[in-house]
């Protein structure tokens, strides 16, 4: 587990053991991450997505707590894997961090409560698989647009994005601050520590 710029990313490179019959890894490790955060992931749901070349999904986030940590790899294809900062307080505030996750290298994002999450298929066919520690809540569930030049995200768009109608009508990050829609910093601080602590296995 290396950790990422922004407090509560980290990045998990596993070791793919292969032979002529093809390749055995362990993509999630509960002791690991449990080394990494302090606490476990809490599995309450596991999504998988199906995603075109040039498909930008995110960037997604929801209310803390009870929030939603989410651990992700790509199974099939090629993704650019994004988390961004959205909690206002936080000394990275507004910051993001990617990292290319495909079927060749195996590797996978951990992402904490209150970090937004997004991705840009970039192969057809491009599976990506993901943990959660709480299940689907719309009404606890937000987006950023993941083009507000703000944020500046650098995406490898060599062809027009394809957005989902909720994602193409998410606020800036501007707009969700002003609103104050986004997770606070030391609330997710606080909430993290009750994780330490035990508050959930």
């Amino acid at each position: 587990m290396e950790p990422l710029g922004i407090n509560g990313a980290f990045l998990f490179t596993p070791r793919v053991h292969g032979d002529a019959r093809g390749s055995f890894h362990e993509w999630f490790r509960a002791d690991a991450l449990r080394a990494a955060t302090g606490h476990g992931l809490g599995l309450a749901q596991a999504n998988a997505s199906v995603s075109a070349r040039g498909v930008l999904r995110g960037v997604h986030y929801a209310d803390v707590p009870p929030g939603q940590a989410k651990y992700i790899t790509c199974v099939r294809g090629a993704l650019l894997d994004v988390v961004v900062d959205l909690r206002t307080g936080s000394p990275t505030f507004g910051r993001w961090e990617a990292v290319r996750l495909d079927e060749e290298n195996r590797r996978c994002l951990s992402i904490a409560e209150g970090l937004g999450h997004a991705f840009l298929s970039l192969e057809d066919g491009t599976t990506a698989m993901y943990l959660c520690s709480t299940g689907y809540n719309p009404a606890g569930e937000h987006g950023v647009h993941p083009l507000d030049p703000d944020l500046g995200i650098a995406w490898p768009l060599d062809v027009p994005p394809v957005l989902s109608d909720r994602d193409a009508a998410a606020p800036t990050l501007a707009e969700a601050q002003k609103a104050g829609a986004l997770p606070d910093y030391e609330r997710c601080l606080d909430f993290y520590a009750e994780l330490d602590r035990g508050g959930r296995p």
